[in-house]
Parts: C-alpha cells; sequence; structure tokens
C-alpha cells in the first residue's frame, strides 16, 4: 500500500489524508521512492516468478502492482485492490478493483501465490478479521508478505533532535501520530507481524526493518503530509498555524535531517496441504 491513512474500518471518521487532494500524489511518490526497492527486494527473497497470481492489497497507486506484472509475465495474473482506485485509473497490465479488505471476500482470481500488503493493517480495527481473510487465499506453499510500520518504535522524525527546529519538527510528528491513535492505528503494530503470521498458521517466517533517517523523498513527504494534516493538527489544539509555518520554513531552509518510522517486512509461507 503506498498510503498510509486509511480510516480505521467502522470509526465513521473518515480519512486523516485525504486521497483526493493534490498532496496525496506527492506522498504516493515519497513513499514509493523510500519503499518499494525493499518491497521488491522481499518479492525476490520468496521467489516471486512467471505464471505467479498476485494479489496487491491496499495498492493505493499502481507501482507495486505493475512490477509484480512484468514479474509474473502473461502467464500470471495481478489484482491490485483498494478502498480508492483514483490513482490506478490509468492502470494497464494488471486488474484494479475496488475492495476492502477488512469486510468483503477476497477478490476473484485465487488462490494467490503472493498476497500482499503495505501499510494496511496497522490502520484498521478488525486487523485479525483482514489477516484470516488474506491467508485463507493464498494456495499451499503461497506466501504472505506483510509491511507496515512501527512509529511506537522510533518516535521521532528528526532523530537527532539537537535544536529548537528538531524539537518542533518532533512535536508536530507527535500531533500526527495522536491523529493516528484517535482513529484507531496501532502504533505499536510492525513488530507484532513475526507473531501474527506464525499464529496464523504460515511456515518459515521472516522479518526485518527499513528506514531512512535522511532522505530528499523524507522531506517532500513530510511537506505533502503537513499541508494535508494543517487543518487537523490546529483543529485539535495540537499545533499552531505560526508553529506549522514555521515547520514549513525550517525545512525549506534546509537544515532538518527528517526520517520515518522503521517499516516492519514479514513474511511467511502456507503450509503445502
Amino acid at each position: 500500500m503506498t498510503r498510509d491513512t486509511r480510516d480505521a474500518s467502522g470509526s465513521g471518521m473518515g480519512y486523516l489524508l485525504d486521497n483526493r487532494q493534490a498532496e496525496a500524489g506527492e506522498r504516493f511518490a515519497a513513499l514509493s521512492a523510500l519503499f518499494d526497492p525493499s518491497t521488491f527486494r522481499h518479492f525476490e527473497t520468496v521467489g516471486v516468478g512467471e505464471g505467479w497470481r498476485c494479489w496487491e492489497v491496499g495498492a493505493g497507486g499502481p507501482n507495486v502492482p505493475a512490477w509484480l506484472a512484468e514479474r509474473v509475465g502473461p502467464a500470471g495474473h495481478v489484482v491490485a485492490t483498494d478502498i480508492d482506485t483514483s490513482w490506478m485509473r490509468e492502470a494497464s497490465g494488471f486488474e484494479v478493483l475496488r475492495h476492502d479488505v477488512a469486510a468483503e471476500a477476497p477478490p476473484a482470481g485465487g488462490p494467490f501465490d503472493l498476497i500482499h500488503a503495505r501499510l494496511v493493517l496497522v490502520h484498521l480495527t478488525d486487523r485479525a478479521k483482514a489477516l484470516r481473510s488474506m491467508v485463507e487465499a493464498l494456495r499451499p506453499g503461497g506466501w504472505l508478505v506483510l509491511e507496515d510500520g512501527d512509529p511506537a518504535l522510533l518516535p521521532l522524525i528528526c532523530p537527532d533532535e539537537y535544536g529548537p527546529e528538531q524539537e518542533l519538527a518532533n512535536r508536530l510528528r507527535r500531533g500526527f501520530r495522536e491523529l493516528l491513535r484517535q482513529r484507531g492505528a496501532d502504533l505499536a503494530f510492525g513488530r507484532k507481524l513475526p507473531r501474527l503470521l506464525r499464529e496464523a498458521g504460515l511456515a518459515d517466517v521472516e522479518a526485518d526493518a527499513y528506514f531512512p533517517i535522511t532522505s530528499p523523498a523524507c522531506t517532500v513527504l513530510e511537506v505533502a503530509t503537513v499541508h494535508q494534516l494543517r487543518d487537523k493538527l490546529v483543529a485539535a489544539g495540537l499545533a499552531t498555524d505560526e508553529e506549522v509555518d514555521r515547520h514549513l520554513a525550517n525545512i525549506a531552509a534546509g537544515g532538518l535531517d527528517l526520517g520515518t518510522a522503521p517499516m516492519i517486512s514479514a513474511w511467511g509461507r502456507r503450509p503445502a496441504a
């Protein structure tokens, strides 16, 4: 998934970050630049190849399913699902379906050799139901690759908090996490993935973590996120307009090393029947 702020299912509170806003495209591009290489490395680890049937859950944008479609070739099939498919309207080479993994049965086309979800489960209220749905849609021997953030593991966007600019950035990041928490996000979810995969009956479970400490894509991501969150942060009393303006100016000045929360990747195989 190339968006990380879908509403907690059933909360009725709506999106924290609206995918229809112009900044959503900037966020998608930044998230892809940051995390696609790691995601593709994990696909290669589990051996995605010619003829595989793949389900990309909560795809957001086209980058990941397009990579899978190229890898599986014409003999394979890739279906990309999301509750908002507006950023995949021009996609080709794979099937696009509007779908809610927490509320609907798996899409047709399975059982699947690979099911992947990035930054999806962490934001759902009924994570257990969504996980069961994905596991049941795997063929015997098929792989589930889950990737989710763990903001509680590294809560600072500026790990080197040596001055007032870094302190302000971290304070606004705490406000972002509070908004996520209010919508049902589990901010310590990523670290739970290996255990959850084992408890779901998967074998050969492994996991790792990746996070950049500073990157141009992190800067793009932060600017887009702050613009989208500004009104919500101010309305909730988590920041003032002056603080938001000052933070954006600090970013523009180029003196901030902006990172991300760790992305935990875990993968496991459904045992052969």
